[in-house]
């Protein structure tokens, strides 16, 4: 089963929009887990414009599906807050300090040594690592060397590829990339872009993915449709 972790983030762009707390974003969580998310992702970044650290440590104990942590280890701050709050999931992500959002995968060939070294630190502390990664042979290789537990396929590429009337193409890539990652014994993850469109289709072609990490799409959606159903559309494009 492909599990639907939640991307909150946005939740928290609108609070921090007006200040004060509302949305209250634990609320939310507590909620998009009672509506039948499997799980919880935040990705606090340096600024805080979205999520805050604080938020990280008050959401920790109401997880009770998955809590995923994404980042940039190249920040100790945040290697510092996910040792503390133990999710059982960090995604390591290398974004650029003031980076709109993440729009690429690690180098884990240039990466290797340093990935190694940060897979191993979270190990020690019993918390799953996955790579966010393009879908490049090559680097799923590297990837597997480093330790790691999973990998997180962007997929940036296929979303715009289906948009433009191009899906079969644009997935080719991807059933590549994770037919070699299961061959590899590594997990597999997808996230970025995704929505209730273009969400069945990747499904249909990786059934076997881990995860899925949704937030922009998912939240818009809940606009119009409410959070509960939404949430619940979503995971029938995962059934």
């Amino acid at each position: 089963m492909t599990r639907l972790s939640v991307n909150i983030n946005k939740f928290a762009t609108l609070r921090n929009a007006r200040g004060g707390n509302n949305p209250n974003l634990l609320q939310v969580a507590r909620d998009a887990q009672t509506f039948g998310a499997d799980g919880i992702t935040v990705h606090p970044r340096p600024d805080e414009r979205h999520i805050r650290y604080s938020d990280v440590r008050q959401l920790r104990p109401l997880i009770h599906t998955e809590f995923n942590i994404e980042g940039n280890c190249r920040e100790s701050r945040f290697v510092d807050l996910v040792l503390e709050a133990k999710p059982e999931q960090v995604t390591l992500v290398p974004d650029a300090t003031g980076q709109l959002t993440s729009d690429h995968g690690w180098d884990t060939i240039r990466e290797a040594a340093y990935l190694k070294n940060m897979v191993e630190t979270f190990h020690q502390a019993g918390i799953r690592v996955s790579l966010f990664i393009d879908p490049v042979e090559d680097l799923i290789k590297a990837a597997a060397a480093t330790g790691t537990d999973r990998i997180e396929l962007y997929t940036e590429s296929y979303a715009k590829g289906f948009e433009a009337g191009n899906k079969e193409q644009a997935i080719q890539p991807f059933i590549k990339a994770a037919e070699l990652a299961k061959s590899m014994q590594l997990g597999l993850n997808a996230g970025h872009d995704l929505d209730r469109f273009n969400l069945g289709y990747l499904h249909t072609h990786i059934p076997y993915l881990d995860e899925v990490s949704i937030g922009h799409a998912l939240i818009c959606d809940a606009l119009y449709l409410g959070l509960e159903n939404t949430i619940q559309l979503y995971k029938r494009q995962l059934s």
